[in-house]
């Protein structure tokens, strides 16, 4: 089988769907419900990783590579350890806005349970869970709900991806309306050039 031009273009178009898809997920808001097991405040080495996690909270002075985070452990309905982190996202990306982490810390830490007597939480965050980079979720927002077995319809999400679909479509109609209008009728003058000369 040949490789041309057409798999180039679309290998090129697939990475860069591929980036934006991997970007979505990771910044869109997704929720959880979790029974919150415990709250701390630890102090954090960056190293090779700090691009997975928020800058400093507003007004907070940072030397070096080393500041305070807060965390929130959770357990699912399965059991599974869920670990938040509670930074401020501040005025940077993702644009959440969030100057709160330490009220929320206060919260969280008042809506810690035990198993005999669960409160289940709903936590709307952004981010992946990995241990291999030790990077954590951002929680975003705690929502007391009334089991593990709540439905949250993430309307952030839905919101951000309607808006970003609606985007999308303006910006191919403005593309398909310039092509028909400059595009094409310069080829045209092209093509009609060529032809005299050949």
């Amino acid at each position: 089988m040949r490789l041309g031009w057409p798999w180039v273009r679309r290998g090129a178009i697939g990475t860069v769907l591929l980036m934006l898809l991997l970007v979505g997920h990771y910044t869109l808001p997704q929720v959880d419900v979790v029974r919150v097991v415990g709250t701390e405040n630890r102090r954090i080495e960056f190293g090779w990783n700090s691009f997975f996690w928020a800058s400093p909270d507003a007004g907070t002075a940072t030397t070096g590579a080393a500041r305070d985070v807060f965390f929130i452990q959770g357990v699912d309905a399965e059991g599974a350890a869920v670990v938040f982190r509670n930074e401020d996202t501040g005025w940077g990306w993702p644009p959440y806005f969030k100057f709160s982490s330490h009220d929320m810390q206060a919260i969280a830490s008042s809506l810690v349970s035990g198993p005999e007597a669960p409160q289940w939480v709903a936590v709307t965050h952004y981010g992946w869970r990995s241990e291999l980079l030790t990077i954590f979720p951002n929680a975003l927002r705690l929502s007391p709900v009334e089991g593990p077995e709540a439905r949250v319809i993430p309307w952030g999400s839905l919101a951000i991806l309607g808006a970003l679909a609606v985007g999308l479509l303006a910006l191919w109609r403005v593309l398909i309306l310039l092509r028909r209008a400059y595009i094409d009728p310069l080829w045209g003058r092209v093509a009609r050039f060529i032809g005299r000369e050949g």
